[in-house]
């Protein structure tokens, strides 16, 4: 099966006057359809920049990255950026939804950049369809203040969707979650993974990564541990953990 992901010795040096700092070195891996991965470390661990290079946002100093079988290694700003939005969704820490425009609406956004276009009724078929695998129905025509913040992400998710692209992108997504959200928007991730979409997540919560299947850890910009979940987290019992918790505390008050 072909890889979605294959870094094959991919360096990032970034020049600071007469001083180069090595964010990425050396680094060699892969990601298979249906994978749902962690990338982990510390600040200056080179997660950022491996997250931008994944993201065809930054482009590598040397080596060979293979997105869905196409070298984006050398690619222009503008090729990137349309492959960018043929193969990759993204979902942020911050929802970066527009403020006066429903869910749907901010849903179709990525749409107006399809290259060739696509027609109305493809464009509203994708819609209907990333609305029900996120279970947002009936808040489609919702503005973001309207939605809990759990809500807010599950739309981010299905605007990542809409493209129906090979590799869904996550930087910190239950950043400025709760608990109880951070559940919800991690069971979300799941039931998506279920469905074979494959996704990786930048996170520093070791709670978060325990969701996934993998968890690769990088340090000073290598890639130190890569290794399977053990003992997985999901969902759907943790939800009910919490609830049990929640309604222990509220006996003993």
């Amino acid at each position: 099966m072909r890889p979605i992901i294959d870094l094959q010795s991919i360096n990032r040096v970034y020049r600071t006057g007469a001083v180069d700092i090595h964010a990425v070195r050396d680094v060699s891996l892969t990601i298979h359809p249906g994978e749902f991965v962690a990338v982990m470390g510390a600040s200056g661990s080179g997660k950022s920049t491996m997250m931008n290079t994944l993201g065809c946002l930054d482009q590598p100093t040397s080596g060979l990255f293979l997105l869905d079988g196409i070298d984006v290694s050398k690619l222009s700003p503008e090729q990137r950026a349309e492959i960018r939005n043929q193969k990759i969704g993204f979902v942020f820490q911050g929802f970066n939804l527009l403020a006066r425009t429903t869910a749907r609406e901010n849903i179709e956004l990525p749409m107006l950049y399809a290259h060739p276009p696509l027609s109305r009724r493809e464009q509203e078929e994708r819609v209907q369809h990333v609305l029900e695998l996120t279970g947002l129905t009936q808040r489609a025509d919702h503005v973001p203040s309207q939605l809990s913040g759990g809500q807010q992400q599950r739309v981010a998710i299905a605007r990542a969707l809409v493209m129906k692209p090979a590799l869904l992108l996550a930087d910190e997504p239950t950043g400025n979650l709760d608990t109880r959200t951070s559940i919800e928007i991690m069971g979300a991730f799941q039931d998506l993974n279920e469905k074979g979409i494959t996704i990786a997540m930048v996170t520093h919560e070791l709670d978060i990564a325990q969701y996934c299947k993998r968890n690769i850890i990088m340090r000073d910009g290598r890639i130190i541990s890569d290794r399977p979940v053990e003992n997985r987290s999901w969902a759907a019992t943790e939800m009910k953990k919490l609830e049990s918790e929640q309604l222990a505390a509220d006996l003993a008050s």
